[in-house]
């Protein structure tokens, strides 16, 4: 973090900036592209709302008044994504969320309190399924910042070589357990029931040629929502896409609960008031359909493509934990 980040005319006048900003419209560019020719259909989802996604890692959520109503900034689109299929089949958004992040966020290089994500949705789509559908985004997205933005990835001084081997080769997975094992191995102590801390995401990343997936969280380390796998009970069906170069996560995602008695069972077993999600659970009442989905992080892949010291580079107006800004 640099004075810069304070001053919005010092940050916006920057020639660097305006490359990273550049840079982001063709990703978001080709972010649309890919997803329609895939059959998505782009819906604009609510900024507020009555309950958001819970979060964690610590956030908090940000209430606002709604004619004498207590609502939620929305964390993440996850809730209005699964109802939305009650309409479309396969949809996407471009969503700003808001998270009040802990403090000691402010000096990972990784996290903003202001960001916004690609956010896909699927009915009857399965984990695998999206998994190949983010590969599939970020490998386009890549390939045109790439051929469209040479000029702006010189100036940022980020050799388009970075990326010769996401584009030439399918992403690797594995699963949180080798993952586990793997930071083990290298002498890190992660936590097996938990998901990878940042240090860990970090030393993964930092040793990987091209971006990866992790699959099969511990059941604790994730929302309600992520449905619990039937073949290995306590794991979920969902992933992280992780870049290499040690930028850490880009997507989370993984296939809907959508059963309405799995669904309340798995709010209490985190805490959750069922009672908060009155207008979601009517729904998954009635039914909603299977699903699977993710959210791409738009300011954490910019600042990958760029190759960018700090993911607040990459937002016109950043806003960070703790410090007063525009």
């Amino acid at each position: 973090m640099t004075e810069q980040s304070r001053d919005p005319g010092a940050h916006l006048r920057s020639p660097a900036t305006q490359a990273v900003l550049r840079i982001q419209g063709r990703i978001v560019a080709a972010a649309r592209e890919c997803l329609r020719d895939a059959g998505f259909t782009e819906l604009l989802l609510p900024v507020i709302g009555p309950v958001t996604d819970p979060g964690g890692r610590g956030s908090k959520q940000v209430d606002v008044d709604f004619y004498g109503h207590r609502y939620k900034l929305m964390t993440s689109a996850i809730l209005y994504k699964q109802a939305a299929l009650l309409g479309f089949e396969r949809i996407f958004t471009v969503a700003p969320n808001v998270r009040l992040e802990p403090l000691e966020t402010r000096d990972t290089g990784r996290h903003l309190v202001e960001f916004h994500q690609i956010d896909v949705e699927a009915a009857g789509a399965s984990r695998e399924e999206l998994m190949t559908v983010a590969e599939t985004v970020v490998r386009h997205a890549v390939s045109a910042v790439v051929r469209d933005a040479a000029a702006d990835l010189a100036l940022l001084g980020r050799d388009p070589a970075a990326f010769v081997e996401l584009l030439a080769q399918p992403f690797d997975r594995l699963t949180h357990t080798d993952a586990v094992a793997d930071l083990r191995r290298f002498g890190h102590d992660q936590n097996p029931d938990a998901e990878l801390d940042w240090a860990g995401e970090a030393l993964l990343s930092g040793k990987a040629g091209r971006p990866f997936f992790v699959t099969g969280y511990p059941k604790g380390a994730r929302g309600f929502y992520d449905r619990e796998d039937e073949d290995e009970p306590g794991r979920l069906r969902n992933f992280d896409l992780i870049a290499p170069e040690a930028f850490g996560e880009l997507v989370s995602g993984g296939e809907r609960e959508h059963d309405y008695a799995r669904i309340v069972t798995r709010m209490r077993e985190t805490a959750e008031n069922p009672a908060k999600y009155g207008w979601y659970l009517d729904l998954v009442r009635q039914g909603i359909p299977a699903s699977a989905g993710f959210g791409l992080g738009l300011e954490r892949l910019t600042r990958y493509v760029a190759g960018l010291d700090e993911v607040w580079q990459a937002s016109a107006f950043p806003k960070l934990a703790g410090v007063v800004s525009p």
